[in-house]
Parts: C-alpha cells; structure tokens; sequence
C-alpha cells in the first residue's frame, strides 16, 4: 500500500486529506508541522509527502528543500498560497516538489468533494515519479547564471540573418511539457543562448493563475526573452512565447506575420494549453522541415501524436528520456509512436537543440 505523509499545521486540513486519501486506499499518517515532518520522514518512509507551505516555525520551502537533501521522495504541495501565490509554488516545483493541488476556498469540509479526485489522482501519480538526485535546482541554476550574460541584454525585437528577407522567423520550435516541467524548462531554456535562430513555443500545462509568473522567473534565467502570450502576438526571432494557462495557444498568419495568440480551451484536446493543438497550428503555417518538436516530463500523451505527425512530414524532434523525466508520459508515448529522431537526458536537450540549429 502507497504510503502518504500528510504534513499542515490544520487539524482540520489533516483531518479532511486524511479521509480523502484512505478513501482512496493510501495508508496515512501526519505531522503537524516542519520538526515533526521530519521525523515521520526518516521513521515512517512515506512514498509521497503533501505538505502545506505556510507553517509556524520551518515553513514548508524549507521542509521541502530539507526532503530533497535528506531523503529525497515525491512531494506534493497542498497550500492556499499554492493558488494564490504562483511565485511560492513555482520555488517548490524547482525544488523538486512533482506537483501541486490547490487548497480550495471557503470552508474546507465543504470543498472535499472538488478537492478528492484530483488530489488522489495527483497523489497516485507522485507516487510514480521520478525524483532527480540533482537538488536545490534554484541554486544551481543561480550559481551557472553568475558568469552569464542573462539579465542586462534583453531586447523587444531582433532580426537575423537566419530570418527570411521580410524579417520573420524561418522556423520554431515547439516544446511541450505538463508534470516536472517548470523546473525541465529552467533547465532546457537556461541553456539556449542569446543568439539562438529560432522562436520557441512553449505548452506547459498549468492555471492560468501560473503561467505569468512561470514566464517572468524563466525571463529572468534566460538569455533569450520570454514573455506569456495574452493577446494576438507577432513571432519574433529571440523570444520565448508561453502559452496561458487554462487555454490553448495557436499558430497563425496575419499581413505582418506569423503570430501566436491564445484560443480558447478545445474539448477535443483532455490537456490545456494543448500541445497538440499548438504542433498542428504550427504544422498549417510552416514546412515541416522548418520546426522542431520538444516533448519533456509529463503524464499522459498530450503532443505525441502531432510530434509523430511532424516527424513522419521530415520535421526533427527530441523526445526526453526516462532516465531523467519526472513522469515519462508523453515523451515516453512519443518513443513509442517511433515519433523522435533523439532521445537525450534533460541537461542534452538544450545542446541537441543548438546542434541542430545552428550548424
């Protein structure tokens, strides 16, 4: 039986996860603050933690940086500030938490019945996941930036030589990312350099409440700029377009260009921003042979097919690999469509990308 340590200074809260998840057949135990979680972690052995970030005395950041360091397993973040405070959540993905659940509002007893299904659903899934043995991921990144010119060279607008005569790009690449994708990104996007020819797209599956603030801390790590795609937006060479969560992001083709615009969510596609919907969009627009396909940790199969597709059509793709997904879902699904020209660990993906490009 999958054992779950359910950490918050609420009884209450306690209480109500508790009932959820033996409904769901975990064996459970808690603690009620960060001392007390530690402890149940070296004596209990959870396979999955949930734990809430605002706590007295070590918040849950600093319970979560200390699981990572001492007995590194699948975390789960349940918190308020996980949906209110997209900034607070995104340091915990970093940090290695698999995922997140938002504390609902109101009264909580009251809100067990939304908050059950996804919780267990996401809690199973943490149990399956795959925790990297390389931590304290904002630190490191931090420390590779220090000797890195990312910060004082952003621009609004470049043209190249790799661009067509009008100025707009001559290709895109597409990245799709769901569970563990925050910190993948950090990582893959970290690494392309400022003068990197193609725009990059990327779906990463996440609230709308998320994606802004995903887009402003990986902006503030990259070489190249990256904005969160709000409003119909012109493709430029040097940026990284981010899609909105809840929704869909589109390829399209306007008099001054290719330009990136959300859409609202499309019931034929389960995940949101859809990665599918994005390759194909981008598929109508460019030759096959002008884009490029990245699908990194995640559950499901969401961009498998349409990465396939561009394969299958001579475009080139670059599938994750199990050894350092999070969830090896949808790069797994695209392995196994014969869908990826590469296979490469997390850290090779940016180098693959460069390789490709800019022979």
């Amino acid at each position: 039986m999958t054992r779950i340590l359910v950490v918050d200074d609420s009884a209450l809260v306690r209480r109500v996860l508790g009932e959820i998840l033996r409904e769901g057949d975990f064996e459970v135990e808690f603690a009620r603050d960060g001392v007390e979680a530690m402890e149940r972690l070296h004596a209990f052995k959870p396979d999955v933690v949930t734990l809430d970030v605002e706590m007295p005395g070590m918040d849950g950041l600093e319970v979560l940086d200390r699981i990572m360091v001492e007995r590194p397993c699948p975390v789960v973040m349940v918190s308020s500030l996980t949906s209110e405070g997209a900034e607070t959540t995104l340091t915990a993905l970093e940090l290695g938490a698999v995922d997140f659940v938002p504390k609902p509002g109101g009264v909580l007893s009251l809100s067990a019945d939304e908050l059950a299904p996804r919780l267990i659903d996401t809690v199973a899934l943490a149990a399956k996941a795959r925790v990297r043995s390389s931590l304290r991921l904002v630190e490191r990144l931090r420390a590779r930036r220090t000797t890195g010119a990312a910060g004082a060279r952003k621009r609004t607008s470049v043209t190249r030589s790799t661009s067509s005569a009008s100025g707009a790009p001559s290709g895109l690449v597409v990245i799709g990312t769901s569970t563990g994708g925050p910190a993948a990104l950090d990582v893959v996007l970290s690494d392309l350099p400022e003068t990197f020819p193609w725009p990059v797209l990327v779906a990463q599956h996440m609230p709308a409440s998320f994606t802004g603030s995903l887009a402003a801390r990986l902006d503030g790590l990259c070489a190249l700029s990256v904005v969160e795609v709000t409003a119909p937006t012109l493709i430029e060479t040097g940026v990284v377009y981010v899609a909105r969560g809840d929704a869909d992001m589109i390829v399209s083709r306007r008099s001054e260009g290719l330009v990136v615009l959300p859409a609202p969510s499309s019931a034929k596609h389960r995940w949101h921003p859809s990665v599918d919907r994005l390759m194909v969009s981008a598929m109508d627009h460019l030759a096959a042979d002008r884009l490029a396909g990245v699908l990194m940790t995640g559950m499901g199969n969401d961009g498998a097919g349409a990465m396939a597709a561009l394969r299958a059509a001579g475009g080139r793709t670059i599938a994750e690999s199990e050894a350092s997904a999070v969830v090896w879902g949808m790069p797994g699904e695209l392995v196994r469509a014969d869908g990826a020209d590469f296979v490469e660990d997390l850290d090779d993906i940016a180098g693959r990308l460069i390789q490709m490009l800019m022979r």
